[in-house]
């Protein structure tokens, strides 16, 4: 019987509230944040692109896709497969928000004969994915994933059955998200999702909804022994990964997290394992009231107490909307390499009313690194988990 194919992690790019790069993204999330918004003012996009031309007629979104590529790509080099052996699949929540935005009051104010014909390829979810395919000739599947906050979660399980099906050797992958224009701050806020105090404080008792946050994460996925073929430093393994749906609500989780639990279930049985065998999970754990306690309680029953050491990294990023899983998968892989889990920023307080999880805080935990989960649960009732392992022997 044939081996299954194994995904390789070989290249990280990120760009998040903490800063550009891993190693100024791995030591903003061991720093207590500041208040307010996650936005990323400080990102200037020209160096990505060959003019200041081609930057504009790129929405937000794509621009930080393409840096973080950029980054992900230095690290892994070129993979080793043929153009057409190699797929892009790169997830977003909103797409290009800003534009259209942007587009809407030139029409408003200027008529519809100033409207740019840039408007569709800039505000179209798949512009990161076809841009990053066409900058580098990457000619295989090159598709993307539209599941609000769980996009990049579930865009990086959908690249890893690319590579696991043998339709590709090589995927870049991840999620990208830049909605924060004045419309889409206004729609979180009044909807009353967002932190009333500007603090996010996951699984706290005091949570009062999380920070609206852009960003950009890739990875570079490839066959594990393609990679070790043209001698790759493999970073982890994609072990496995389920998709599901509450099929309950639009915002609101189901009761007991019910469609958590068989995602993140199935996700560990995908993966080979059992669920003792994990050991960390970075959790969705937005600092929303109904969302932290559905993934907490979901948490315990699918792995019993104490169970694996959790944290929330968006205590620090804010949320990325469908830039968050990615982001996350970067932060888990980072955890593996430096053996610290970095802790939940804004956890002071225990819920009473929280199912009992081993929450990270006050400092990074050393730990062993081991099959790992990050989740991803999105608007709409999708469920994302992807089972992350340490680079295997």
């Amino acid at each position: 019987m044939t081996e299954p194919r194994r995904v390789a992690v070989t290249g990280m790019g990120v760009l998040a509230w903490p800063g550009f790069g891993q190693d100024a993204f791995w030591q903003g999330l061991l720093d207590a944040p500041a208040e307010g918004k996650r936005v990323m003012d400080h990102f200037d996009p020209l160096p990505w692109f060959d003019n200041p031309k081609e930057a504009r007629r790129t929405d937000r979104f794509t621009q930080m896709a393409l840096a973080a590529v950029a980054e992900a790509l230095e690290q892994s080099g070129e993979p080793g497969t043929t153009p057409d052996r190699t797929g892009v699949w790169v997830g977003t929540g909103v797409g290009g928000l800003r534009t259209l935005e942007d587009q809407i009051q030139v029409r408003i104010d200027r008529g519809e004969r100033r409207v740019s014909p840039f408007l569709v390829p800039m505000m179209m979810a798949n512009a990161a994915s076809a841009a990053i395919s066409m900058r580098y000739g990457y000619s295989g599947p090159c598709e993307n994933t539209v599941t609000a906050c769980a996009a990049g979660t579930q865009s990086i399980y959908n690249a890893a059955q690319l590579i696991r099906s043998n339709r590709c050797d090589a995927v870049i992958t991840g999620g990208t998200e830049a909605s924060n224009s004045t419309t889409g701050e206004a729609t979180f806020r009044n909807m009353t999702a967002v932190s009333g105090s500007n603090i996010s404080r996951p699984f706290d008792l005091e949570r009062d909804g999380f920070i609206q946050a852009e960003g950009a994460a890739i990875l570079v996925l490839e066959e594990l022994e393609v990679a070790r073929g043209r001698g790759a430093t493999v970073l982890g393994e994609i072990m496995g990964g389920a998709s599901t749906a509450d099929a309950h609500h639009i915002t609101a989780p189901a009761p007991g997290g019910a469609g958590a639990v068989r995602c993140m279930e199935l996700a560990v049985a995908d993966a080979g394992l059992q669920p003792d065998d994990i050991v960390h999970i970075n959790a969705h754990g937005t600092s929303t009231p109904l969302n932290d306690a559905a993934e907490a309680e979901a948490i315990v029953k699918v792995f019993g107490t104490p169970g694996p050491l959790v944290t929330s990294t968006k205590g620090v990023t804010g949320h990325a909307l469908g830039a968050a899983g990615a982001i996350e998968a970067v932060a888990v892989l980072l955890a593996m390499e430096r053996a610290l889990i970095p802790p939940t920023y804004g956890y002071v307080t225990p819920d009473p009313d929280m199912a009992p999880i081993r929450i990270v805080a006050g400092e990074a935990a050393p730990w062993t690194p081991g099959p790992s989960l990050s989740n991803s649960f999105g608007f709409g009732g999708h469920n994302g988990t992807v089972v992350i392992g340490p680079p295997p022997a």
